[in-house]
């Protein structure tokens, strides 16, 4: 057993994601799970799919697996299920009222759609922007250009987690989102987006802004993951789903 691999209890919360009802005499040559494992070891362990271990399933399959549930959605419809059964644990209510928005500039390893040079970071690749609870859940994430402005790319980020939680009522972001942010999350969302400040400190000593530093911790977390270390894929749908599966391991482990 590897350290990226589920649990029994762990399997037993999103099985029902993978493991749809069949038509009755259906089989399958590999167990789910051990598929999900084997995904898991990618993501964990930042290797490419060719060197699997041998004692997962073959490569193809295990990536075959992995193209079809990013298709059909199921990491981000388990992540849901999950963030929700994680508040509930907290003590909180099922979904979140209030969303912390914030970006990160990452290398890109190979020539993939969307890249772009992030000037202030002096990074060429790509920008995720995720959406996260107070908890640091994962409510939305979407991958872009980093040259791209966070002001103008944070509208369909903070739109699409509105759309999984209508509960939310406001938002909060740093300096970068002044501006079209604002007024998109007031327009367009009825909503209110908090600009966070610096405040006025000595020079050389750090202040940990309110709030902004939960989205900061999940960004954290994320690294944990060798194959968010960069952005090893082609496509930005791709390299969501890599969020999504790094954040479905982190809070199956809370949710027990």
């Amino acid at each position: 057993m590897y350290p990226s691999d589920l649990s029994d209890p762990e399997w037993e919360l999103i099985k029902s994601h993978f493991e749809p009802k069949d038509r009755r005499g259906s089989s399958h040559k590999h167990p789910k799970k051990l598929i999900v494992d084997a995904i898991l070891y990618v993501v964990k362990g930042g290797i490419t799919w060719r060197l699997l271990p041998q004692d997962f399933p073959p490569w193809q399959t295990v990536y075959d697996h992995f193209r079809r549930w990013n298709k059909s959605k199921v990491w981000m419809t388990a992540l849901d299920k999950l963030t929700r059964l994680h508040r509930v644990k907290e003590g909180r209510t099922e979904t979140p009222s209030y969303g912390i928005v914030d970006s990160q500039s990452v290398k890109t390893q190979y020539n993939s759609e969307y890249r772009g040079i992030d000037g202030h970071k002096k990074v060429k690749g790509h920008k995720r922007h995720i959406v996260v609870d107070i908890l640091g859940h994962l409510l939305s994430v979407q991958v872009h250009a980093a040259n791209l402005s966070d002001t103008v790319t944070a509208g369909p980020v903070l739109k699409e987690s509105v759309n999984r939680y209508p509960t939310l009522e406001a938002f909060s972001g740093d300096a970068a989102y002044q501006g079209t942010a604002e007024e998109f999350v007031s327009q367009e969302l009825k909503l209110t987006l908090h600009i966070a400040h610096k405040p006025e400190t000595p020079k050389g000593q750090f202040t940990v802004l309110p709030k902004r530093w939960i989205v900061e911790r999940t960004f954290a977390w994320l690294g944990n993951f060798r194959r968010l270390a960069k952005d090893f894929e082609i496509l930005v749908t791709t390299a969501e789903n890599m969020i999504r599966i790094a954040m479905l391991r982190l809070t199956l482990a809370k949710c027990l």
